[in-house]
């Protein structure tokens, strides 16, 4: 790659970078999973740049390397933890940790599907319409729509609305258009 080349990548790769993250903490659950995922999806971008910056989008073309990326994570199911006897010297806060709901969305999120977690977070974290969603996962349209409802059913049971709204379970189950907002003020 030329240093033009190169310039051009680190701009897109620093502009990017806090919305690939909070993608891919959307998809892992895990603050430092995300940043391996992002960083990974990247990496490949950085070695496919002259496909990546002939795309339409690439913002998009990225978003679905990582997609990729992730789904590769639980197929090769490699331990990448390891235990010792002694606790770290310092330790350090996470910056997450601060937002009022994290846990309870994260649950939900976690408790879907893949395909279901990553129509959601596509939809409500990313903004992308149904037809973008498609051609990003490789399925149809339709597909897409579907995947979208069924989350949501199940998000509605799961009590994530009330959880949410720091209510007990028995509230009234909410319609698509009052999951979406509950949805989009979170990481």
């Amino acid at each position: 790659m030329s240093n033009a080349d190169d310039d051009e990548f680190h701009a897109f790769m620093s502009s990017r970078w806090p919305s690939l993250v909070r993608t891919a903490y959307l998809l892992t659950g895990s603050h430092h999973d995300a940043e391996d995922l992002a960083q990974s999806a990247l990496a490949r971008a950085y070695a496919k740049w002259d496909k990546v910056r002939c795309s339409d989008d690439m913002g998009a073309y990225v978003r679905k390397i990582m997609i990729h990326v992730h789904a590769d994570r639980f197929r090769k199911r490699t331990v990448r933890e390891w235990f010792t006897p002694r606790l770290p010297d310092i330790a350090v806060a996470d910056g997450t940790d601060q937002l009022e709901h994290r846990s309870a969305l994260m649950e939900a999120l976690e408790a879907l599907p893949q395909r279901q977690r990553f129509t959601v977070v596509l939809r409500y974290f990313e903004d992308m319409p149904p037809a973008q969603i498609a051609a990003v996962l490789g399925v149809r349209e339709s597909t897409v729509r579907s995947q979208i409802t069924r989350a949501l059913a199940k998000l509605r049971e799961g009590g994530v609305r009330a959880a949410l709204a720091e209510q007990p379970h028995e509230a009234p189950a909410p319609s698509h258009r009052n999951v979406a907002p509950a949805l989009r003020g979170t990481p």
